[in-house]
């Protein structure tokens, strides 16, 4: 028994004046509670106890004994209660962690309604394509496109997403818009450069089957926001996660290309955290609002109301 139940004991032994009455307020047998109180004083070095066949009584030590411990299991609740109290009402500080197109144009858009629910709940972003370890990290949670992490991890799945095709209205004007996926061979593609360099073979279904095209264009660049901006500036077609694009899409800056043909796995979209047990109410409140946000239907289709 640690020092905490020895204190506890002990307390119980001098309120209820005896070892058989303690022992049945504790659930245990007589003897332990001797027992117990033996060991308590062999440790001590003094005796805490006078013992007599009529009655029990603490000694000096004793009574300075009961004192201190009545005091420190007092604080002992009193800090377990507060613990729970700030357990029932999620507060402190939530420290996230996101790829960054998916922080860009869904998480931050998310934010507001979240903290204006908590209010008691303060958000640290870390914003990075880098997969990092959470704990090293000191995340909390970390939002991830792809299946890329951890095993160790907790993961929930939020919604799949798919590429599309896409070029502003200024491109189409000016080179025209192609009706089949041969015609992206004489368009200007923009290509994606570095690790993401396979993402320039562009997958589609065909009266035979399904095919890849190698695209071709003038311009590569190996970061996806800059590439985002290129195809809103006109420079060309490009093939973008429908969650990064789809606001662009209904509001006319882009337009959807060969939404037929086009094919694309789909990309899975996690958030993960490290333990599912014990969760702090800041960390399940977030996740819990994500996946109301996120399911069944993510927040970047529109569903037409019949």
């Amino acid at each position: 028994m640690d020092k905490y139940g020895e204190m506890e004991v002990f307390v119980r032994v001098v309120n209820e004046g005896g070892f058989s009455a303690a022992a049945r307020a504790l659930n245990v047998t007589p003897s332990a509670v001797s027992k117990f109180i033996s060991r308590l004083e062999d440790r001590l070095d003094a005796r805490l106890l006078n013992r007599t066949t009529r009655r029990l009584s603490p000694t000096e030590e004793g009574r300075a004994f009961h004192e201190r411990c009545v005091r420190i299991l007092a604080e002992i609740e009193e800090a377990e209660q507060a613990v729970s109290r700030l357990n029932a009402v999620p507060s402190g500080t939530l420290r996230v962690n996101a790829a960054v197109a998916i922080a860009t144009y869904q998480l931050v858009p998310l934010l507001p309604e979240f903290m204006a629910r908590y209010p008691l709940v303060h958000v640290d972003l870390a914003v990075t394509d880098r997969v990092v370890d959470l704990v090293e990290e000191g995340a909390d949670i970390g939002i991830r496109t792809g299946a890329r992490f951890d095993s160790q991890l907790v993961s929930r799945l939020l919604a799949e997403d798919h590429r599309v095709i896409v070029a502003a209205p200024s491109y189409l004007e000016r080179r025209g818009v192609p009706k089949t996926p041969m015609d992206l061979l004489r368009h200007n593609c923009l290509m994606r450069s570095g690790a993401q360099a396979f993402l320039n073979e562009w997958s589609f279904d065909g009266p035979d089957g399904p095919f890849t095209l190698p695209i071709k264009g003038n311009t590569k660049v190996n970061n996806g926001e800059t590439l985002y901006e290129m195809v809103m500036a006109g420079l060309g077609i490009c093939r973008l996660g429908e969650f990064r694009v789809a606001a662009d899409i209904r509001d006319g800056q882009l337009v959807s290309l060969l939404t037929d043909t086009n094919r694309t796995e789909p990309l899975p979209i996690h958030v993960v955290y490290s333990h599912r047990k014990h969760l702090s109410p800041r960390v399940r409140a977030f996740v819990d609002y994500l996946i109301e946000k996120f399911t069944p239907v993510p927040p970047w289709v529109v569903v037409e109301q019949s």
